[in-house]
């Protein structure tokens, strides 16, 4: 992006900001604060977008032992350590800037829970599957900091989670077509980011402020997550004398209904009803969780 004008005038129809939420505090888990901005009362859903936590977690506290099906968690790390194991017997630690992106697809049960002393800090989303991807095996993909594409020009670095920007790629495959950006822009900076047309797209402030859209707009800060109208991109300008740092995400509508219980997330309530008798009988990718319990869970009732 060495000519944002450029790119600016490439984009026929910026896109704007449509609707603006504050993330507010709230307990999960076990003991746990999340700020949920996606799966609260006023945003149950964005297709394909189920949840976005930006979560703040030390010990004891945590995520215990849970399930999941029908869609995928992609939790990317910003300060501290998680550590997470499943029935399968998949176990392992993601640190500050790691990713991991797994596919609960038929079955999973996991925990997560914060890794040594301190706060473990993160972002975590729910990305929808579609009806024939809801009931594959589960899978896992997950990048070390040191692994995560990355590039800085013209004041404006870019961590690529999923997708495409400045002209490198992230190798992580996506069901569900999404791009997933960190970006950080220095004072001064302008950004112009193309996004699919036909995709829905939102971005979350994790520090400083900035404008969003349309530059004679308000800045906005911390905690904020803004959906974006339809368009071919975006713009973003740091008018302020700190960095602004903001995480966009974008993704291809399902079009699908979508039937909810808690971790559970079918197209139809019927299937809800066969997930719980599955999860409850240990049947249909549950088979595991009959006798599985996670370490730190055992180690919580030693």
């Amino acid at each position: 992006m060495a000519d944002t004008d450029n790119y600016s005038s490439s984009l026929r129809k910026p896109r704007h900001v449509a609707r603006k939420f504050q993330a507010r505090p709230q307990r999960e888990g076990n003991g746990a604060v999340v700020r949920r901005s996606i799966g609260r009362f006023e945003l149950r859903y964005f297709d394909p977008f189920l949840v976005l936590d930006e979560f703040s977690v030390c010990a004891p506290a945590g995520f215990p032992d849970h399930p999941h099906r029908g869609f995928e968690t992609v939790t990317y790390m910003l300060e501290g350590a998680l550590t997470h194991e499943d029935f399968e017997g998949h176990k392992g630690t993601i640190k500050a800037g790691d990713l991991q992106w797994m596919t609960a697809g038929r079955g999973i049960v996991h925990s997560e829970m914060p890794a040594g002393q301190g706060v473990a800090k993160g972002l975590q989303l729910w990305v929808n599957l579609s009806s024939r991807n809801k009931m594959i095996e589960p899978k896992y993909q997950e990048l070390q900091s040191k692994d995560i594409a990355c590039t800085n020009k013209n004041g404006i670095e870019v961590r690529v989670i999923a997708g495409e920007s400045m002209g490198i790629n992230s190798p992580v495959y996506t069901r569900t077509p999404t791009m997933y950006l960190d970006f950080t822009l220095k004072p001064l900076a302008h950004l112009c980011q193309p996004i699919p047309p036909t995709w829905n797209a939102f971005l979350y402030v994790l520090e400083g402020e900035g404008v969003f859209g349309v530059e004679k707009s308000g800045s906005i800060g911390t905690h904020h997550l803004l959906l974006l109208s339809h368009g071919d991109g975006l713009e973003v300008w740091n008018k302020s004398v700190k960095p602004l740092r903001f995480v966009l995400i974008g993704g291809e509508p399902l079009g699908e209904p979508v039937a909810q219980l808690g971790p559970f997330v079918m197209n139809t309530e019927e299937e809800i009803d066969q997930t719980i008798n599955d999860f409850q009988y240990c049947e249909n990718g549950f088979e595991k969780a009959k006798f599985w319990r996670s370490e730190a869970m055992i180690a919580s009732e030693g």
